[in-house]
């Protein structure tokens, strides 16, 4: 039988952080999780937007637990006080949803000198994820989602040497990169888990072919006509973002989902969430490590998960 939302177990007295939870996928995420009965934190860049979201949520599920949370993901200290905020507020996250992405955008850089679609897509949440790891492993069988698409195939594993792309920018090499960072990020840090001996999973998930802001922004901020034509193809043929939130819903919440497994829409782009196998470069080993390593270097924050408490 297909999986629904229908089938997310009670959330009650649970704790999930959402990344981009103002809208698209994020939103559809942050509403389920409530209406299931978790505490949910709305991390989002737009304050007002989130506020929107929010208010959005209450309207159809009145009793829903909900905190916003200022979160810039092209911002190292901005990842810093919203990690530090939440660990205030919340000893243990059980479930952390890194949603917000760009995608196919012209070349532009973080605040902190990051080429932009890496630092969002990939850096920032890889910083997020880290300092919120104490919290994280207080739970009795935490989530971490990282969302990737079909875009990894196109990526190339970032060069050590050039993680940015000086010079050699072009919108969908970059955004290519960044979503196979995203898979390879959630690959390792499962296998990081495991070999600590935590009951954590980190599972990474596809949402198919859905219409979100995502293609409509990178329309709007390009004006190329490979966004031109990606946006309008996913509005007359993609899913809705409820359809495209199953693959994030049922790596955060099934209790039978796989850590280190890849969850997408049965048809790749379209349908129910199932796993689907992996193969090749997707598995491996040389470019995870490497991945690690860069991303420490750039964000200056490291994962001890032997150390941490």
């Amino acid at each position: 039988m297909s999986w629904t939302a229908a089938d997310i177990p009670d959330q009650s007295g649970r704790v999930a952080v959402v990344t981009g939870a103002n809208g698209g996928l994020g939103l559809e995420v942050a509403r389920e999780l409530a209406r299931r009965g978790a505490l949910v934190v709305m991390a989002a860049r737009d304050q007002a937007k989130a506020a929107s979201a929010r208010d959005a949520i209450v309207t159809r599920v009145p009793a829903a637990e909900l905190q916003l949370r200022p979160l810039d993901l092209a911002s190292l200290a901005s990842v810093r006080e919203a990690a530090a905020a939440v660990l205030a507020g919340h000893p243990r996250v059980d479930i952390l949803v890194n949603n917000a992405g760009l995608m196919g955008i012209d070349e532009r850089r973080t605040e902190d000198g990051f080429e932009m679609q890496l630092g969002v897509n990939h850096l920032g949440h890889f910083a997020l994820t880290a300092l919120l790891l104490p919290a994280l492993l207080q739970s009795d069988g935490a989530r971490v989602v990282s969302v990737t698409s079909t875009g990894r195939h196109f990526g190339r594993p970032v060069d050590p040497g050039n993680p940015h792309l000086h010079g050699n920018y072009d919108p969908w090499r970059a955004y290519g990169q960044s979503k196979l960072a995203n898979l390879h990020f959630a690959l390792e840090l499962d296998r990081r888990f495991r070999a600590a001996g935590s009951p954590a999973r980190s599972i990474v998930v596809h949402p198919g072919f859905t219409s979100t802001d995502l293609q409509a922004r990178s329309a709007r901020e390009t004006g190329g006509p490979s966004q031109r034509f990606f946006h309008a193809a996913v509005r007359r043929f993609g899913m809705t973002p409820a359809q495209g939130a199953l693959s994030l819903l049922r790596a955060a919440t099934d209790p039978g989902a796989v850590g280190g497994a890849l969850y997408t829409p049965r048809w790749v782009n379209w349908g129910p969430p199932v796993r689907r196998p992996m193969f090749g470069r997707s598995r491996s080993r040389e470019a995870m490590g490497s991945l690690w390593e860069v991303s420490e270097r750039e964000t200056g924050v490291s994962f001890d998960l032997a150390a941490t408490p």
